[in-house]
């Protein structure tokens, strides 16, 4: 068998070796993001709770139903709490069950605070339900959730 050389200038081996490089970093543009479950978002509020009971009440969401732009949706978690120091909130979890990772954020209180309540914007992904927990001083979690339709998500959020 006749074996056969192939011969490249330098000017090709960059040229070949240039467009290998941009087909690779175009590649990695399509890679999608891993994208959280509600199992994970479940799994991680255990975790942030030290896996304690988890009661309906004491704390409330306010979410728009329509978001037109992800990247910023205004929330206002409000609890009912007398913030003395027998009763009193001593964190509150934000939780999204569709974003790249399901924790959005979490807020510390003590009862000096006066009131556990808060109002901030959030990054959504795409349409979801927003959990938010309030974790007590006697070891007691409260949750609520809202959903939140988005018409242009964030993206790559996380």
């Amino acid at each position: 068998m006749k074996q056969q050389t192939i011969s490249l200038s330098r000017r090709q081996v960059l040229l070949y070796g240039s467009a290998a490089l941009a087909l690779t970093s175009i590649g990695s543009l399509w890679a999608v993001p891993a994208q959280a479950s509600p199992k994970d978002a479940k799994q991680k509020l255990a975790e942030l709770t030290g896996g304690a009971e988890i009661s309906k009440g004491r704390i409330h969401i306010t979410l728009p139903k329509l978001a037109h732009d992800g990247t910023r949706v205004r929330i206002k978690i409000q609890t009912d709490s007398p913030m003395t120091p027998d009763d009193y909130v001593r964190a509150i979890h934000i939780l999204g069950e569709r974003n790249t990772l399901p924790e959005i954020a979490s807020y510390q209180f003590t009862p000096e605070c006066g009131k556990a309540e808060l109002i901030t914007r959030i990054r959504l992904a795409k349409s979801q339900t927003i959990v938010a927990a309030a974790e007590m001083n006697d070891g007691s979690v409260y949750i609520a959730k809202a959903r939140c339709n988005v018409a242009r998500g964030a993206g790559g959020c996380g």
